[in-house]
């Protein structure tokens, strides 16, 4: 689970499994035919990848998630945060808002969700 990131069409792939998870392959090849217009052996390939990077399992023909979308972003947002930043969120958000100051409703989202982490 080292490499975690995901390309744009990667998370595409990703996204068919996500929303009909638990899907078999047979069922997500006609679903990346479909929406992506890729091959079955591109489907497979990808597929392949994912499991080996730790997000997805094929088990015998059916797929499902190991991690969830959100598992997954948290994890990348805790990764990039720990190596751009040195861990440091204050400067994350320091640098995130110095280019595009925040709304009154995305204060107010974080401050609660700052409030439900400290009662936690």
């Amino acid at each position: 689970m080292n490499d975690l990131q995901l390309g744009v069409v990667e998370g595409r792939f990703a996204d068919i499994i996500w929303e009909n998870q638990p899907i078999s392959t047979t069922e997500l090849v006609k679903q990346c035919a479909e929406r992506l217009s890729w091959k079955k052996s591109t489907t497979y390939t990808v597929l392949k990848r994912l499991c080996d990077k730790g997000i997805f399992q094929n088990d015998n023909g059916t797929v499902c998630a190991l991690l969830s979308k959100d598992e997954l972003h948290a994890i990348q947002s805790e990764r990039f945060v720990e190596e751009t930043f040195q861990g440091s969120l204050p400067a994350f958000l320091a640098a995130f808002t110095a280019r595009k100051p925040l709304t009154t409703e995305e204060l107010d989202c974080l401050r609660r969700m700052l409030d439900d982490t400290e009662e936690r």
